[in-house]
Formats: C-alpha cells, sequence, structure tokens
C-alpha cells in the first residue's frame, strides 16, 4: 500500500475532486445501507400481516427514491475520480517527456526505445489505475465493509456476524501471500514488454536492410522468441491474478452457508425473525464487493507500484547536462575553443586533445579530416549534447556553462549527418523550429536549399506528407530540407555536420552560394568530406584522431603539401573520371 503514499503529492494537488469523489461514495455507502432494512420490515409485515397498500407504496417510494440519489452520485464520483486519476497519467506523461528532453545523447545510447515507451505506456496505465480504481477500491470497499458489518452486529444479531466473516481471514493471508507474487511476476511481464516494444521498433526502423540482407526469417524467429518471453511472462501474472476470484467466491460461499445455517438456528431459539435473516442476508451480500474489492486492489496496487517504481527511477535520473545558466544570449556571435583533451564516458582513449580554435563573429570555419577524426564531436560540445572539465568553449566573450540550454541553442541552426524528419508536411518539417513562418519564408529557404523544385514535383507540393523519417523522400532531398529548416531559423550561427554529402556538386555549389549571399556576417561552422565544400571558408582546420594536423584556407592548405592538397587533387581525379574527362 505504500504506493498510495508515493502517490501523496497527487492527491494534495487534486485533492477537492478526491474530497467530492469520496464524499459522494459516502452519501452512497450510506443510502445503499437502508434498501435491506425496509425489505426486513416489509417481510416482517407481510408475516404479522400488518401491512397495508399505503404502507407498502411508501416503502416502494423511499427505495426508488434512493435508487435516484445514488444515480446521481454515482455520476459524479466517477466524473471526479476518474477525471483525477486521467490528470495523473498526463502528469506523469509530461514529466517524463521532460525528462527525457533533457537527456544527453549518452543517455539513449544505454537506454533501449521500446522500454522508454513502455514507460511512458503501459506503466503509467497501471499508474493511472492506481489512482483511480485502486482508490475506489480501497476507500469504498473499506466504508462499505466497515457500515455492513457494524449494522449486521449492531442491528441484526453479533453472533451471526461472528459466524458469517469467519472465512475472511483466509482470504486475508491468500490476499497477502497472490500480492506478492504478482508483484514480481509484473516488473518481469513489463521488463518482457519493453524488449518486444525495442525489437518492433527496431525492426521498423530497419526494414530495408531486413529486406536487403535477406534476413526476414532470422528476424521472425527472433521476434517470435520476444513475443514468446513475454507470453510466458504475462501468463505468470495471469497465473496469480486467476487465484483471486476463486479464493474469493470460495470466501462468499462458505460466509453465505454459514449464515444461512446459523441464522435458521437463531430463527428456531426466537433470536432472530424471518425478516431480520432476510436483511442480514441482504447485506451479507453487499460483503461481496468489499471482498472482490480488496482482491481488485491488490492487483490493482501491485501492478501500480512495479510500474511506479520504474518511472521514478526514470524521472529520479540527474540529467549529465546541467541547464543552471543565464537566460539571455550574448549578441556576440564568435566562437572559440580551448580543448586539453576530450574523452566520451566509460572509453579510455581520447577523442579531442590540443585545439585551440577562433571564429570570428561572421566568419566560416571549415572542419576536414578522416572519418572519426572527432569532427562531428566539435559539433556536439559546442551544442553542450556532451561536457567536459578540459574542454573550455566560449560564444562571444560566455563560457557555454554559463548560458541555459534554451539559450545556448536558440543561437544555433544545426543540420546533423542524419537529418530526422517528422510524419507531417514537407512544409511542417521545414517550419518545425518557427511553426508561425509564413508560406512564403517556408518557400524562400526552400529555393535557397535547392529543394524547392524537387517540392514542385511533387502532387500536393508542400503539402506533401511525409512518412516517417522521410522514407518517401531520397536522401538528398531529406539534407535539403534539414538545411531550410536550419535556415528558416536565421540563427546567428549555424552547424552543418556533412549535410552535403548526398547531394551532387551543381546542387552543392547552388546551396553554397545561397549560403554565402543569405548568411553574410554570420557565423558558420561546415564539416564535409567533399572539399570544394569549405574552399570558400576563412580558416580550414585538418583534424585527425582529434587533433590539428594542418589549418589555414584553402589556398594556404594548398601549399602546405599534406593531407589537404592530397585529397583535393584526389577529389578533383575522381570527378574527372566521373565525368569522362
Amino acid at each position: 500500500m505504500s504506493i498510495f503514499l508515493k502517490l501523496s503529492w497527487f492527491f494534495r494537488l487534486e485533492w477537492r475532486k478526491y474530497l467530492v469523489a469520496l464524499s459522494m461514495l459516502i452519501g452512497i455507502g450510506l443510502l445503499s445501507m437502508v434498501p435491506p432494512w425496509i425489505t426486513g420490515q416489509i417481510i416482517d409485515a407481510v408475516k404479522e400481516k400488518t401491512l397495508t397498500p399505503e404502507g407498502l407504496l411508501e416503502k416502494i417510494s423511499i427505495i426508488v427514491g434512493l435508487a435516484l440519489a445514488v444515480y446521481i452520485m454515482r455520476f459524479i464520483w466517477r466524473i471526479f475520480l476518474f477525471g483525477a486519476s486521467f490528470h495523473l497519467g498526463s502528469l506523469l506523461r509530461q514529466r517524463i517527456y521532460q525528462q527525457l528532453s533533457l537527456q544527453s545523447p549518452g543517455f539513449y545510447q544505454g537506454q533501449k526505445t521500446g522500454d522508454l515507451m513502455a514507460k511512458a505506456t503501459n506503466d503509467i496505465d497501471s499508474v493511472e489505475m492506481t489512482a483511480g480504481e485502486g482508490v475506489l477500491a480501497l476507500f469504498d470497499g473499506l466504508l462499505t465493509g466497515i457500515m455492513v458489518l457494524v449494522i449486521m452486529s449492531t442491528l441484526l444479531s453479533w453472533k451471526l456476524t461472528l459466524l458469517a466473516i469467519l472465512p475472511f481471514p483466509v482470504m486475508a493471508w491468500c490476499m497477502y501471500r497472490f500480492g506478492r507474487e504478482l508483484h514480481q511476476s509484473f516488473r518481469e511481464a513489463q521488463g518482457c514488454f519493453s524488449d518486444l516494444n525495442d525489437k518492433v521498433q527496431e525492426s521498423i526502423s530497419g526494414i530495408r536492410m531486413i529486406k536487403a540482407l535477406g534476413r526476414e526469417e532470422k528476424e521472425d524467429q527472433l521476434f517470435l522468441q520476444k513475443v514468446e518471453a513475454a507470453s510466458q511472462a504475462n501468463l505468470r501474472v495471469a497465473k496469480t491474478d486467476s487465484k483471486y476470484d476463486p479464493t474469493i467466491v470460495l470466501t462468499v460461499g462458505s460466509s453465505f452457508f454459514l449464515c444461512i445455517a446459523g441464522g435458521a438456528w437463531l430463527i428456531t431459539l426466537e433470536e432472530m425473525t424471518l425478516g431480520e435473516l432476510t436483511s442480514f442476508t441482504m447485506y451479507l451480500g453487499y460483503l461481496i464487493w468489499p471482498m472482490f474489492a480488496f482482491g481488485w486492489l491488490f492487483n490493482i496496487v501491485e501492478r501500480g507500484s512495479a510500474a511506479y517504481e520504474r518511472i521514478q527511477h526514470l524521472l529520479n535520473l540527474t540529467p549529465e547536462i546541467e541547464d543552471k545558466g543565464i537566460l539571455e544570449a550574448p549578441k556576440d556571435a564568435s566562437i572559440s575553443f580551448d580543448i586539453q583533451s576530450f574523452y566520451y564516458p566509460e572509453q579510455e582513449n581520447f577523442e579531442l586533445k590540443d585545439l585551440k580554435i577562433k571564429v570570428p563573429a561572421g566568419e566560416t570555419l571549415g572542419i576536414v579530416g578522416h572519418t572519426g577524426a572527432g569532427k562531428t564531436t566539435l559539433l556536439q560540445l559546442l551544442l553542450r549534447h556532451y561536457q567536459g572539465g578540459n574542454a573550455k568553449i566560449h560564444v562571444g566573450a560566455v563560457p557555454i556553462q554559463d548560458l541555459s540550454l534554451e539559450s545556448l541553442r536558440s543561437m544555433i541552426a544545426y543540420v546533423p549527418q542524419e537529418p530526422f524528419l517528422f510524419t507531417a508536411t514537407i512544409a511542417e518539417n521545414i517550419a518545425l523550429g518557427k511553426p508561425d513562418a509564413s508560406k512564403q519564408e517556408i518557400e524562400a529557404v526552400a529555393h535557397l536549399a535547392a529543394v524547392d523544385e524537387d517540392i514542385l514535383r511533387f502532387p500536393e507540393q508542400y503539402d506533401t506528407l511525409v512518412g516517417e523519417r522521410g522514407v518517401t523522400l531520397s536522401g538528398g532531398q531529406k539534407q535539403r530540407i534539414a538545411i531550410a529548416r536550419a535556415l528558416l531559423l536565421d540563427a546567428p550561427i549555424l552547424l552543418l555536420d556533412d549535410s552535403l554529402s548526398a547531394v551532387d556538386s551543381k546542387t552543392e555549389r547552388s546551396i553554397l552560394l545561397h549560403l554565402k549571399e543569405q548568411r553574410r556576417g554570420r557565423t558558420t561552422l561546415i564539416i564535409c568530406h567533399r572539399l570544394s565544400a569549405v574552399e570558400d571558408a576563412n580558416e580550414i582546420i585538418v583534424l585527425k584522431q582529434g587533433e590539428i594536423i594542418e589549418r589555414g584556407d584553402h589556398a594556404a592548405l594548398l601549399l602546405q603539401q599534406g593531407w589537404y592538397r592530397r585529397m583535393v587533387e584526389y577529389q578533383q581525379l575522381e570527378r574527372s573520371v566521373s565525368n569522362g574527362k
């Protein structure tokens, strides 16, 4: 039952709704105790031949009036109680989303997508049930049980009450055992559900590769293994769950048997009347709900407790990147890097070392080098996706640690290596960072990114719906839409992380020309493998294993007879061969 203590913060937040709902349940409980008592009086009056038509009509009218009042109060408590529990689900989902949005890329490398999805769906549903049906079962079951036992023992027969509740302690012991079994089995079932979710997500995302490699049958077998594990785990939950109802039915049956047998004996002793035994039997029937409620309660509580533990574990994680900086972004868009060394978490070899770079505001820095040289890492540090004590980075004169993540990232437009497009129209994907952008603004940046002609070829043009991950577009089209998205932000700093790799040389030159004209006086950092993209950069640095081995502008690097010149000559030869010259 500790789950209710853990949710006390929410009960305090929604105390008004719970107060109204519980008040209605109290009223329903009190009114529901009246009909059995009236029924007993009617039976005794019939037996004694004292019942009149007027008296019968009066008693029936009371019962009908009570039924209408109970109907109205049931409607009210459902609105308030379940409305509050739905609010809890909404709050938890918001908190999970906010928590996930604060995590660094390193967090997601150690997490399964399916597990995060399970926590945001099934686990929250279980906690939501605890705050709704769980509160109902606890409060209404306990209230009804206490009221029935009090009436049965004080107004009817305490002897028969003691006899009728003899099976209840056995039921309570069984419920305790079942609850412990259910808690563990439900945790295992949720873990298997997370694994299944993750496998489905992975298979859908990689369906093209699965088909290309002919792994359909193998992946099908792996998927069936996950399904079987989830089925077995849920079967164990169902086995434990299935023990509740038979236990309750046996308890109820035993209790009714003792009630009828003991009541008949008391009638023969003239300690009870037939009408009182009828009322007692009806009240005993009211105890069926509390017994089922407690069985249901143990089930809900154990599920909710296991689910809430998983959710709290996620919510209690401290983000690796602290967000305690100032909100106001500097007006100066110059950038300086002073990195003695940077290591990725749990890695021994450095990723960057002895880097000192200054990019004056309005200039362009080209970053080139071998694959794995640390080029993208440099941009990730600027964006504060990672941070290191030996990496000092300033925007203007302000260390990026002194800026809030919101203010830092509001200064930067970033185009990653693998652009992500959401399931929305092309226009909505371009306007992702500026939802209120006009159609003219969207078309203008699409022209700058040299993707406008491609868009106009689609039947619905800018209203074309893009599938998940942009599956309806080519790689080059996705890259250019991502560039258009970044240009629409018109940020002081633009980061292009090898974002022209999927376009041809002619399109690349067109985009670079547009960028040069559009972003005159603004800071740009370009990572590329096709060196023609950085020929006009104010400075170019060549990285090898995280260190700068060459630096200078295009002309200066050609004179150094180093890696840069060799790559330029190689790429020129490659273009000549491809052009047939």
